[in-house]
């Protein structure tokens, strides 16, 4: 889809053509999502810079928007937490969005791992098993918990 194309579409979507600015309802509807959370996220990641005019009216660029498609994907489809995105926006050499079943280890510092992922594949897994089921995700991290519940109480 050329440009062109891709602006009449917005326009028929929205009302507006790509290049507009949106207010903060407008830019809430078309994310399918409530204002509230999109001023939670300006507090949360300072590459969200909206332009604000008399009374503090919000009005969102098309790079703005843009912004917001790619933290609401992350967060709602990828699975990333708050942490993990800023990080992903905050380092310029990540991955622009790793897969959320990517069990590669980066550093020990999980931040940047999705929701309900394992952080390290186990030895013997195979690159292309599915990732355990969240029932079982949650018994592991029982286990775990319990381990390091045990551990504490020795030191």
């Amino acid at each position: 889809m050329n440009a062109v194309q891709d602006s009449q579409a917005s326009y028929r979507r929205g009302g507006k053509s790509a290049t507009a600015f949106r207010t903060i309802s407008e830019a809430a509807n078309e994310l399918d999502l409530p204002q509230h959370v999109l001023r939670f996220w300006e507090s949360k990641f300072p590459q969200i810079r909206p332009m604000k005019r008399g009374g503090g009216r919000r009005y969102y660029r098309p790079e703005d928007m843009d912004l917001l498609r790619r933290i609401r994907s992350l967060l709602y489809e990828d699975g990333y937490t708050i942490k993990g995105v800023q990080k992903i926006l905050r380092d310029p050499h990540a991955r622009h969005a790793p897969e959320p079943d990517d069990t590669s280890e980066d550093d020990d510092d999980t931040v940047g791992a999705p929701i309900a992922t394992p952080t390290a594949a186990p030895a013997a897994a195979s690159i292309d098993e599915k990732p355990q089921s969240a029932g079982s995700d949650r018994a592991q991290l029982r286990e775990i918990l319990a381990e390091l519940e045990a551990i504490r109480r020795l030191l």
